[in-house]
């Protein structure tokens, strides 16, 4: 068994395991799905109090932003401010495909972006991240293809080209094939890309499962950047030449095993920025160059057996990096998100049921209202 696979990845030598989970994961996101007005709640008076008490204003009312999307996983602010959001299990009668929806901040209203990237195979994976260089979207596409299930698609890095247009830059898979890392057991060959962010022309792109960052080029020149031991890397932002990273762990993605961490542009100078954060799963830096991270929360699986499944539902968090290196908490619970992002003073959560939720006011003075 795979012990260190980590957030949401399966993780076992039978393929038919895979596919049971798979399923099950499916049949989990359906139901919660219809649970939409108590995915997420303020803090309770105690907690409340304890922000207050370090002049930390309250933070608005989570509002369900958008709903009804399919297979939602990864997100970015892109042209024109609006949120782009990666859905990889679109089903319109016929094959289901993966797609980029636009999600106007204002307004909440959806349309899509670009359709027809490869789908999710085993119920997870697909289209996963997005990010912008240059007003071009690029979209990280991962687990649709694996010596476990061959398909002959390419887990890597595709360009947008046009609505129903792409070219794929880089393939991620080959180059993780061909470049094993050890130390730990390994399941999916090919890898499990989590996030991708422009970074310095190109791109940084986290793997959960084989443990590392990757830099890639325009040009689809891959390169490791950094490896890790079994952290379990996640989400990530940049602040100039600063990389922030969100890990969460081996299983069972104990909270002290949920940290963000600070890297200098070539992987060096590595230091904890943040720790206490239960499966943490990204970061983003918000006004004031506060530090915000996303635990999708607690996990209670049998390491032996369940490794690679979600937190348990409606235990995840929004929380605030602090200068002493904990977290405080925002807003709890969280109903399994996937991705952060922040426009302005609002944060804008991407969860595995097909919904976004906003919270306003998530700053308090002075970079706050």
């Amino acid at each position: 068994m795979n012990k260190h696979a980590g957030l949401l990845y399966p993780a076992t030598n039978s393929r038919a395991k895979i596919t049971l989970w798979a399923l099950g994961l499916l049949l989990t996101t359906l139901l919660l799905g219809c649970e939409k007005d108590t995915a997420l709640t303020a803090p309770g008076p105690e907690e409340m109090y304890s922000l207050k008490s370090k002049n930390i204003q309250e933070p608005g009312t989570p509002e369900l932003f958008a709903s009804g999307l399919q297979g939602t996983a990864g997100s970015t602010v892109g042209p024109g401010g609006a949120l782009y959001v990666t859905e990889n299990n679109v089903s319109d009668g016929g094959d289901p495909y993966s797609r980029i929806s636009r999600i106007d901040p204002k307004t909440g209203n959806v349309t899509t972006y670009a359709s027809g990237l490869p789908p999710t195979i085993i119920g997870i994976g697909g289209a996963w991240d997005i990010a912008f260089l240059g007003g071009t979207a690029y979209v990280l596409v991962t687990i649709v293809d694996d010596p476990l299930f061959p398909t002959g698609l390419v887990n890597g890095i595709y360009r947008v080209d046009g609505p129903e247009s792409f070219t794929v830059i880089a393939d991620i898979g080959q180059f993780n094939l061909d470049n094993q890392p050890t130390g730990f057991d390994i399941i999916l060959q090919t890898g499990v890309l989590y996030s991708i962010q422009a970074y310095r022309g190109g791109f940084l792109v986290t793997d959960g499962h084989l443990n590392r960052m990757l830099h890639v080029t325009l040009d689809g020149e891959i390169s490791i950047l950094k490896s890790f031991d079994n952290i379990v890397p996640t989400g990530l932002d940049v602040s100039g030449n600063t990389i922030y990273m969100a890990h969460a762990g081996m299983a069972p993605h104990l909270p002290e095993d949920g940290r963000i961490l600070a890297f200098g542009p070539d992987g060096a100078s590595v230091s904890t920025v943040a720790t206490g954060a239960p499966l943490l799963v990204d970061v983003e830096m918000g006004l004031g160059r506060t530090l915000f991270g996303l635990a999708q929360g607690i996990w209670e699986g049998d390491p032996e057996t369940d490794d690679g499944t979600p937190a348990t539902a409606d235990s995840g968090s929004l929380m605030r990096a602090n200068a002493d290196g904990t977290f405080s908490t925002v807003v709890t619970p969280i109903n399994l998100p996937t991705s952060l992002e922040i426009i302005d003073n609002t944060a804008y959560i991407v969860n595995l049921a097909g919904e976004v939720w906003k919270v306003e006011n998530i700053s308090g003075p002075p970079f706050g209202s």
